[in-house]
């Protein structure tokens, strides 16, 4: 499971990297050499799409994603173990339904393609299912060892 986090967290920078390179670039080439980067702006799009689906697995598994800890740390500790399995329960049907409905969007839009550069919408598609399919994976893993310690508690 290591190996795989690595790996995504380096697809993450990458896409990352690339939504400050691409901009920048744009602004070098139309600003000093006078030349235009006709679809920076798509790419750029697509970069960030991208990045905020491949990266939601890493956001669930590293327990980043928006909690009410506060509330929870406020109940007795059997019911926020219920509610912690109850939390992972919904968000492996959710993730799960969410990639089945990305999935049925991507066989309705294999021919479709960005104006500009012609980027093929089941990229971003894929790059959506990735993420909530990678998701399910992460919190039917939580299932067994719930990330919800309270340790996210502002105090």
């Amino acid at each position: 499971m290591r190996l795989l986090e690595r790996v995504l967290t380096v697809i993450c920078v990458c896409l990352m990297a690339g939504i400050v390179i691409v901009p920048t670039t744009q602004v070098i080439l139309r600003n000093v050499f006078t030349l235009p980067f006709i679809g920076a702006e798509e790419l750029t799009r697509f970069l960030l799409i991208c990045l905020v689906f491949v990266s939601y697995p890493l956001v669930v598994q590293n327990g980043e994603n928006i909690v009410m800890g506060e509330i929870k740390a406020a109940l007795p500790k059997r019911l926020r173990g219920i509610i912690n399995v109850s939390i992972s329960i919904t968000a492996v049907a959710i993730s799960l339904f969410l990639a089945w409905v990305t999935v049925t969007s991507i066989s309705k839009n294999l021919l479709n393609a960005t104006p500009t550069l012609s980027i093929p919408f089941w990229i971003f598609l894929g790059a959506t299912f990735f993420g909530f399919a990678g998701a399910a994976v992460v919190h039917l893993v939580h299932l067994r060892k719930p990330p919800q310690a309270d340790t996210n508690i502002a105090v």
